[in-house]
């Protein structure tokens, strides 16, 4: 049954002869990378947990499936998954648009999290990627160039991620310190944001560990991350203490949260050729997701 409604997602997306074709999930980061060309048409892909080994540290969920309704499965065995929960976003959506939540620091990037990725070709199969277990891959690894890949290559269908144990304690604290400092001194912070002025800092583990580390930054408890302004760009973590202006940083990751768009740099001309050729390669007739721009996500 469950690769019955996998083999129907697959033949919904691959009828060519209903032109190219859009990949829909929670619409949470919709702009990312261009809009998709006006007229293709919307397909979503089957939603559900479909398996959960706790003592594995594994769940296989469809790409439908909210991040908010996967954490409420896990979180009964004690388990999350290190995807950002913003409002109605999708695991299969988080996964293509590629972007980390600001727990990054400690989390590490969402890529991390895919073990395995059944996906949708261009030409309507469905192919896995990937193994259910940590040390999966022998040769390329094609589900780390999946995720960002903003659906051009393919559709996700189902993944298998990889859990982790909610914390026994979590806090965020905040006030006036040096981040790069903390960075430095503090062990594991989960998050560090810096406004130029304001250091937020968040914090997991045991409860004792908690308090200590938070006592060892001089920084007072509050509720928890500052607003994030719409916008963000990518600089080397080292260039985060020259900022000016209104933002928000996630030291040590290097992500940057502004109010006003920044152009990106153009790519250089072989990373350009390179990104086409992928592109091509995977889809030859330019059917998924036409319009959508990984490269500049």
């Amino acid at each position: 049954m469950a690769v019955d409604v996998l083999r129907a997602f697959a033949e919904e997306v691959g009828d060519a002869r209903r032109g190219p074709v859009c990949a829909v999930g929670g619409r949470t980061q919709w702009g990312i990378g261009g809009p998709a060309s006006q007229g293709a048409r919307e397909v979503r892909a089957p939603a559900g947990v479909v398996s959960f080994e706790p003592a594995e540290m594994t769940v296989r969920v469809r790409a439908a499936t909210t991040v908010a309704d996967l954490d409420d499965v896990l979180a009964e065995a004690g388990q999350a998954v290190a995807l950002p929960p913003w409002p109605s976003a999708t695991v299969g959506g988080v996964l293509a648009v590629g972007r980390s939540g600001v727990l990054r620091l400690g989390y590490g990037p969402v890529r991390d999290t895919l073990l395995e990725a059944r996906v949708v070709t261009a030409d309507g199969r469905l192919v896995k990627a990937g193994g259910p277990t940590v040390k999966n891959v022998s040769g390329y690894d094609l589900c780390r160039l999946l995720v960002g890949s903003l659906g051009t290559l393919g559709f996700i269908a189902e993944v298998v991620l990889r859990t982790r144990p909610l914390p026994a304690a979590r806090g965020w604290f905040a006030g006036v310190a040096d981040p790069f400092v903390l960075h430095r001194e503090l062990h594991g912070p989960t998050a560090l944001l810096w406004d130029g002025t304001t250091t937020w800092l968040c914090l997991e583990g045991h409860p004792d560990d908690v308090e200590a580390q938070a006592s060892r930054a001089s920084l007072d408890p509050v509720d928890g991350p500052p607003p994030l302004p719409s916008h963000r760009r990518s600089l080397p973590p080292g260039e985060l203490r020259g900022l000016q202006g209104r933002f928000v940083a996630e030291v040590g990751v290097g992500v940057v949260h502004e109010h006003h768009p920044v152009a990106p740099p153009p790519l250089d001309p072989p990373v350009a050729e390179l990104h086409r050729r992928v592109r091509t390669a995977f889809d030859p007739t330019g059917r998924l997701n036409p319009g959508r721009r990984p490269e500049l996500r």
